[in-house]
């Protein structure tokens, strides 16, 4: 079941949630630095270990002092215009996060919008993207949750749920 909630990521009980992370994997603005500060100073430490993760990939850290047992980080593009690749990085950012909980055996996933913030992606062609990838792993999962921070955000996801083909899952 795929379902769109407008809420504070870091404070949902679940499997593991998603986060919107930059390159040096090190914390930053957004959903980056709210899961930061929410999972505590552990895990700034744990991923310098990691050495950073390059746009379209994704890395697996513990939840620390969240409520989730695991962040999957994940670099989505900066918008140049669609010019530059954007739509097969982000597409490469959900099959990495996908891959990732599917091998962790992760039931209940929570995703935010990648790439729409300060990434500039347009929100609608970004939820088409997750919303695709949501629904080709969809057997795998008991839930994937869109969790956005506004209410616009959440609309846009609703409204391209509703458009999305049925799935057989």
């Amino acid at each position: 079941m795929i379902r769109v909630i407008q809420s504070d990521i870091t404070l949902l009980q679940v499997d593991a949630i998603v986060n919107a992370a930059n390159e040096s994997l090190l914390g930053g603005g957004g959903v980056d630095g709210a899961i930061h500060r929410a999972a505590g100073p552990e895990l700034r430490e744990y991923n310098i270990r990691l050495g950073g993760c390059k746009t379209g990939e994704a890395r697996l850290t513990p939840g620390f002092k969240l409520p989730a047992r695991w962040i999957i980080h994940t670099v989505g593009p900066v918008w140049h215009g669609g010019k530059r690749g954007e739509a097969g990085l982000l597409k490469s950012c959900y099959r990495e996060v996908f891959r990732i909980a599917i091998e962790q055996n992760v039931k209940t996933l929570v995703l935010p919008a990648i790439s729409t913030g300060i990434y500039g992606y347009p929100k609608e062609a970004a939820a088409k993207i997750a919303l695709s990838a949501m629904q080709a792993t969809e057997k795998y999962f008991i839930e994937i949750i869109i969790c956005t921070f506004s209410a616009e955000d959440a609309a846009i996801y609703n409204r391209q749920l509703a458009k999305a083909p049925a799935s057989d899952n």
